[in-house]
Order: C-alpha cells, then structure tokens, then sequence
C-alpha cells in the first residue's frame, strides 16, 4: 500500500520526503539550490539493501542517509548535474554503477567513476529482494534510464523515476542541432514505452520538481507533439 502522507514536495536544505510501501521505502530528497535535483533512495524492507537513484550532488546530505547496504547507484542519464556526488558516495560506499549504455561512457569520462553495469531496455536492477525493471529512453540523451517499481500485487501502485525524460507538463528538454527530432524520438519513447505499457495509477518521481501521476498527463501528450517540447 502507499503512505497516504507522502506528497513529493521537497525543497533544497529541507526534509526529505518518506514514502513506505509494502515492501520498498522511497526516500526523495532535494539537493544543490542552482538546480534543485531529486534524489531517491530506494530500501528494501526486508533486507535493508539500498539503491541510490542520481547522486546529483551534495554528499554531505546523501551519505547519512545511507546504510551499509547501499548496492548500488543508478546514474539516470549523463548531464553533470546528476552525478555530482557520485564519486563521494561510490568513495565511501564501493556501490556499484549503474547507467544506460550509451550514455556510460560518458559519465566516466565527467566523473572519473566506472560504469560497473551497462543497462539497457528489459533489464532488472534488485534492491534487496524488490526489483525494478529498466525503460531505456532516448532523446533528452542517447542512454537516459527510467526505473519501474511494480506494487500492485500488494495493492499499490506502479512506481516510475524518470530522471529527466518525463515531467509534469511535458518531457525532458532536447538540445543541438537535431533537437526537433530529438524531441519527436523522446516524446515516441515516451508515449510507447511508458504511457503504452503502465496504467493512469502510475505515480512518478522526476528528476526535479514535483511528482505527478501518468493519468494527469495522459490528457495533454498530443498538445505536446503539437507544440514541439
């Protein structure tokens, strides 16, 4: 079930925000005043096992919140301000690496971290004994990953971080030359991928800002198409 308290709305140097399923706690919290990422951490209530979703920035506000059962650190995509902290908090921790393929090499280059495991569309990534299933998104950047939580089977909902592809009011911004196509390859992914496969229910967790629910934004994807961002 879902934390009915939970509302998503987090600011820079404030709380973290709590969500407590059946069997996965979701911890959302806001880092860095310039560009105010979300960070999500991911605990399995079972084994206490931890993913950290984008160590955007500031380890002094990440690391405390983790135990020792950080596995792992999924990097949604490559823009720099995702992955900030990575180096403290793999540092620290020896978490592995996580990152869409064709953005991976990327993040190493910028971070000087290496990608232990390269994902791509299909894969799992296990937080204890939960599991997320991997939605490669292209556009915004050529290897951006979303993550999927599954917890209707406990009467929940279905859970989707989407980093910076997918946000209430439209999707993740597309750069250079190409971006126009750029964007219609993203808004595609985006409504088969996503929109196509998980119901109205689905809550997601952006990469900034606050939350929405697929249903809300459902409605508007055509008069995203038309207005081109």
């Amino acid at each position: 079930m879902t934390d009915d308290e939970y509302s998503g709305d987090v600011t820079v140097g404030g709380e973290p925000d709590v969500r407590e399923l059946a069997h996965l706690r979701i911890t959302k919290v806001a880092v860095d005043e310039q560009m105010s990422n979300n960070c999500y951490l991911l605990t399995c209530k079972q084994t206490g096992d931890q993913v950290l979703v984008d160590a955007a920035a500031e380890p002094q506000t990440l690391l405390p919140m983790l135990t020792d059962g950080l596995a792992a650190v999924v990097t949604t995509h490559q823009h720099w301000d995702h992955h900030r902290a990575l180096a403290d908090v793999v540092g620290v921790t020896g978490a592995a690496v996580l990152a869409g393929e064709p953005d991976a090499d990327a993040i190493t280059e910028q971070t000087g971290v290496e990608v232990t495991r390269r994902l791509v569309q299909g894969d799992t990534v296990a937080v204890g004994a939960c599991t997320l299933d991997v939605i490669a998104i292209a556009g915004h950047t050529p290897g951006s990953v979303a993550l999927v939580y599954d917890d209707s089977a406990d009467g929940g909902l279905h859970h989707l971080f989407t980093g910076d592809t997918l946000f209430p009011g439209g999707v993740g911004g597309t750069f250079g030359d190409d971006k126009e196509a750029l964007f219609v390859q993203l808004l595609d992914d985006v409504e088969t991928k996503v929109f196509g496969t998980l119901p109205d229910s689905t809550w997601f967790y952006p990469g900034h800002g606050g939350d929405s629910t697929l249903g809300a934004q459902r409605p508007h994807l055509a008069e995203w198409r038309e207005r081109g961002w």
